[in-house]
């Protein structure tokens, strides 16, 4: 409360100190945004490049997968990396491996030599996604904290909606003949950019008394999300053989020998891949969980939306892009608003978002129900605004609940823990909802849409119940 006090009594920073203070955000947002775009702009590319490089079906698969799944099974370990040697080196390690795989991914003459580059683009989003967090949250406290991260949740919202948009403008223009390609090289200039500013305007930062790197830990945690992750992206399109429910069954149990490694190691005087301690806290284990369900959502319904709007009403990427521009601008509104909202009134915020959006979800579902794959497209327009919406709502104070638990000891195994948690989240729930998608898609796209997003309106109200237990914490 001090703390705020004075910086709520304190005089306006000059001009300068203000473009000091805030330009190391400006910089690692820049890694945020290709690392997210990269998820959601793949989407509306799919078809095209299966064509142009007579990919398997398995291969287009793999460019969705691989990259989940190895960002996935990195990110604690990335947030560790920075913790032991340099927050700001590891940002801008993983940064350059990201442009690196992103030029790789544009001049791919093969879908093995594309599948590999987007693995590789995963790893260096891992190491460099927790780090940005980290970064964030030692570098600003009290409102600048809560502002900065309400920037960071915008960005996030940003390309992940504007990625289909993006995408589509790229494909459709067709610059110098590059098609899809764009879509890899787009990354190239940004990353480039924030490289050659990083070293002096990021201040570098790293835990005291970090000790060695966890090595064991890092394999164990990889080998339990893979167990979890590779079934759910995998399985459905195998008719879930019996490798997939062996690897789910067993996934739960090496979490659990994770969790007590974790315990035995911080007994024994060692420093874990993970602090056991900031699982101590209800509100950090709650704030968790709440991510995982929220994200299950976010970037499912995204995914979902697009294959409705292509395969179903048969538009074009730009066209579909063009669509989500409308979510997109009710995502903006909210996320301009999401800072002093989070300050006045706190967690409440989250339900209130969780909620708003559902009733977007709600609001489809009746579009699709009563006019299937017909009628104007304006009639999605009030569900879509309305979904974006709350989704502002809801990143900003999510991400706050959970980054208040660090400092600079635990800076890394926090954020490792939300990166990981929302990656996590995505996979699940990409996996889950697609088998409700395409599970009915025999009775049409309308049907398969319209239950899913159901479902998904579902997931948002449970992320407002599970919301109050933060103020019970």
């Amino acid at each position: 409360m001090t703390t705020m006090s004075q910086q709520q009594t304190a005089a306006p920073a000059p001009p300068a100190s203000r473009l000091a203070k805030w330009a190391p955000l400006a910089v690692i947002l820049c890694g945020t945004f290709v690392y997210i775009l990269d998820f959601f702009v793949v989407n509306v590319a799919l078809p095209d490049i299966q064509h142009s490089l007579h990919a398997s079906a398995a291969a287009i698969e793999w460019l969705v997968a691989g990259y989940a799944l190895t960002s996935a099974c990195l990110l604690v370990t990335g947030g560790r990396l920075g913790d032991h040697y340099g927050r700001r080196r590891w940002f801008c390690l993983g940064l350059a491996a990201f442009v690196l795989a992103s030029a790789l991914c544009a001049v791919a003459p093969s879908p093995a030599v594309l599948v590999a580059a987007r693995l590789v683009q995963g790893a260096g989003g891992a190491v460099m996604a927790p780090n940005i967090l980290s970064i964030l949250g030692v570098t600003y406290t009290g409102r600048d904290r809560v502002r900065a991260i309400s920037v960071y949740g915008m960005v996030m919202g940003l390309a992940a909606v504007g990625g289909q948009l993006l995408g589509g403008v790229l494909i459709d223009a067709n610059v110098a003949g590059l098609g899809w390609r764009a879509i890899f090289w787009v990354n190239v200039p940004i990353g480039i950019a924030a490289l050659a500013v990083a070293r002096r305007l990021i201040p570098e930062s790293r835990a005291e008394h970090a000790g060695r790197l966890d090595l064991p830990g890092a394999v164990l945690l990889a080998v339990a999300l893979v167990a979890v992750v590779l079934p759910l992206v995998e399985g459905r399109q195998q008719g879930w053989p019996a490798w997939s429910w062996a690897c789910l069954a067993l996934g739960p149990v090496l979490l659990a020998v994770f969790a007590g490694y974790l315990r035995r190691a911080s007994r024994r005087g060692r420093r874990p891949l993970l602090d056991p301690g900031i699982f101590a806290v209800p509100a950090f284990r709650s704030g968790l969980t709440v991510q995982v369900l929220f994200w299950c959502q976010q970037a499912a319904s995204y995914l979902l939306l697009a294959l409705f709007l292509q395969q179903g009403r048969g538009l074009g990427p730009l066209a579909s892009g063009g669509v989500f521009s409308v979510l997109a601008a009710g995502y903006l509104v909210t996320s301009f608003r999401a800072p002093g909202l989070t300050m006045r009134f706190g967690t409440r915020v989250i339900a209130v978002g969780a909620v708003i959006a559902a009733i977007g979800d709600l609001l489809l579902v009746l579009a699709v129900w009563h006019w299937g794959l017909g009628g104007p497209l304006a009639v999605l327009f009030p569900g879509l605004f309305l979904l974006g919406a709350g989704q502002g709502l809801c990143i900003t104070p999510l991400t706050t609940t959970v980054l208040s638990h660090a400092d600079a000891r635990t800076a890394g195994s926090v954020s490792g823990a939300l990166s990981t948690a929302q990656q996590v989240g995505n996979s699940i729930g990409v996996a889950v909802s697609g088998v409700i998608f395409f599970g009915v898609l025999s009775h049409g796209f309308a049907a398969s849409f319209a239950l899913s997003t159901a479902q998904m309106g579902c997931l948002l109200l449970g992320v407002a119940a599970l919301t109050l237990t933060f103020r019970k914490s």
